[in-house]
């Protein structure tokens, strides 16, 4: 840790070397609070259109596939630009990262401003794509700020609660679009509607770009935990080379690779149900635009209660796969489940069911999340993620655009059969995975710290 010679005084006397400062202030969660502030504007963004695809369709007078799109562009740039992104983030850091993410989410909420007019749907494409690009910079962020700013033993929780901010986003997404955009006779009155929504999402990230410009920082001055010291004391200066070589072992990671395959395979489907819930709940209930929305929302809802569940449970067992596994195999079970009554049309046996199953969904967020920095401690949490989140990007994409064709095509019975399939396969994938704690054995350095009284000051 740092300097291995022993100090001497000038008289001879070996001097006695002072122990680093382990202490957690105050101000993480003004920083945390901040991030799931923005983290929540911009993921609203991602299904503000395609939750109402049958009203954008009348008002730009463009297809289904062209609205859905809004939002499989957020998936479209992760691989894009995502090896850029981390390195960008690893060189220049957390506060780099966040000023990004959220002035770019600003700048794509003011662009949709200029996007009310029915030949101006490419405005809101453009828009739609710099906020997509922004969230290369916010996703991948929860576990960095977590082990930045919070103590060991509160990793865990502060990376579910990061992630509470991306589901909250999405929450709202699906609640706010149907109860603000009507279905109107007059196309000139959906446009009013669609105009209060963009001035709406631009009021509110405005300030918050001022608050993360002035208040957030790199990292607080003290390190909140012993791996963090000897971080900073062993850290290597980001050049390419070195974030080659670092990516190089985590392609060459086997548990990894294999975790992040099943990982991509849960994510992909969240992507894919919240693209295609407005047709999925309209093949079943004609007219129910707004149940729709407030299917999703109660999806996202509860899932917000189980991803906060699973961060607390991790913290206390740290039983990682274990978690992740049960999680997984709970998500296929309920997506049956949904399908199930989906096929009696009873609405609230549909609300009962998506609420389970995004419970269980979103619960493996963090869970994934978590596993996945286990198994490729000490590398940046954010390259990790951004693998993470660059492989599930690419199976939404697929997952997406294959069973909204299904669905087109054969019905919604089969996409969703289809959709359960694939949660399956993703249980056995984690099954298989390797079970490897290393940041765990870091941590494990951390316990003694805990239990000094200065170090519980903040």
């Amino acid at each position: 840790m740092g300097d291995t010679h022993v100090p001497m005084l000038g008289n001879g006397q070996i001097e006695e070397k002072i122990p680093p400062v382990v202490k957690a202030v105050k101000k993480r969660w003004l920083i945390l609070i901040m991030y799931i502030v923005y983290a929540t504007i911009s993921t609203f963004q991602w299904v503000e259109y395609s939750i109402i695809t049958n009203i954008v369709m009348r008002y730009y007078d463009v297809s289904a596939s062209a609205v859905e799109w809004t939002a499989v562009i957020f998936m479209v740039m992760w691989p894009i630009l995502v090896f850029p992104a981390s390195f960008i983030i690893d060189r220049m850091g957390l506060r780099t990262a966040a000023l990004i993410g959220c002035l770019a989410t600003a700048i794509g909420a003011a662009i949709k401003v200029f996007s009310i007019g029915q030949n101006l749907f490419f405005v809101v494409m453009i828009g739609q794509t710099i906020v997509a690009v922004s969230q290369i910079f916010i996703l991948s962020l929860p576990p960095k700020i977590a082990v930045t700013w919070f103590k060991a033993n509160e990793v865990s929780t502060v990376c579910s609660l990061g992630i509470f901010g991306m589901q909250l986003g999405s929450a709202l997404g699906f609640l706010v679009p149907p109860m603000l955009v009507r279905n109107h006779e007059n196309l000139d009155d959906i446009g009013t509607d669609l105009y209060k929504m963009c001035w709406g999402l631009t009021a509110v990230i405005t300030p918050v770009s001022f608050l993360v410009f002035f208040y957030f920082q790199e990292r607080p001055k003290y390190s909140p935990s012993q791996a963090q010291i000897d971080e900073r004391d062993n850290k290597e200066e980001v050049t390419l080379s070195v974030f080659l070589s670092s990516l190089k072992s985590l392609l060459k990671n086997k548990p990894f690779l294999i975790h992040t395959t099943s990982y991509g395979f849960c994510y992909g489907i969240f992507s894919a149900i919240g693209t295609l819930m407005n047709p999925y709940i309209l093949n079943y209930f004609e007219g129910a635009e707004e149940d729709a929305g407030r299917m999703g929302l109660v999806m996202i809802l509860i899932g917000i209660a189980g991803s906060i569940l699973t961060g607390f449970i991790l913290d206390k067992t740290h039983k990682f796969k274990e978690s992740a596994f049960v999680i997984f195999l709970l998500c296929s079970i309920s997506s049956a489940a949904l399908l199930f009554t989906l096929e009696l049309r009873s609405k609230w046996l549909v609300y009962v069911a998506i609420s389970v199953f995004g419970f269980f969904l979103n619960a493996y967020m963090p869970a994934g999340i978590e596993f996945a920095t286990e198994l490729t401690f000490p590398s940046a949490e954010s390259t990790v993620t951004g693998i993470l989140l660059a492989t599930s990007q690419i199976l939404a994409v697929i997952f997406t655009l294959s069973l909204s064709a299904i669905n087109k095509k054969f019905g919604t019975f089969w996409a969703l059969s289809i959709q359960s399939l694939i949660l399956l396969v993703g249980t056995i994938l984690t099954g298989l995975t390797p079970n490897v704690l290393k940041r765990q054995e870091a941590f494990g350095r951390d316990v003694q710290f805990e239990k000094v009284p200065l170090n519980e000051k903040a």
